[in-house]
């Protein structure tokens, strides 16, 4: 494929840095670096969840590995760097992507989102109302 850093491995790195930064003893300011860490993570497990299903995993398979039902699956994958060129309109990975990039990883013409280019990012919660 390509000699991009590892997007797994930099998420991993970038959450253990994260973790290192966290004051058990202050909650207030542990919570945002503990966030921070979890984001990591999932991104990583989304990038190994991409690279397995391109590896030859089923969508099912992948999913089951990571903890996931089949369905939360397709709309991860399209958040990879992996696999973003693949999902549908619907904003997801389907079965039919992951072959199209099996294929094309097969014939040489995988191209994984560069380094700097962002997939969407996962929907969040957002209060209706601005807290005090």
């Amino acid at each position: 494929m390509s000699t991009a850093p590892d997007p797994t491995g930099t998420a991993v790195q970038r959450a253990r840095e994260a973790l290192e930064g966290v004051d058990l003893g202050d909650p207030a300011t542990a919570l945002p670096r503990l966030r921070e860490a979890q984001e990591l993570l999932t991104a990583a497990i989304d990038e190994a969840m991409a690279a397995a299903v391109v590896e030859g995993e089923t969508l099912r398979g992948a999913g089951a590995l990571a903890g996931l039902s089949e369905n939360a699956v397709g709309p991860r994958l399209a958040r990879t760097r992996t696999l973003a060129a693949y999902q549908s309109e619907e904003g997801r990975v389907t079965a039919a992507g992951v072959e199209r990039a099996r294929y094309d990883v097969e014939q040489g013409r995988h191209q994984p989102l560069p380094p700097g280019a962002v997939p969407p990012a996962p929907m969040r919660f957002r209060p209706r109302r601005p807290t005090t």
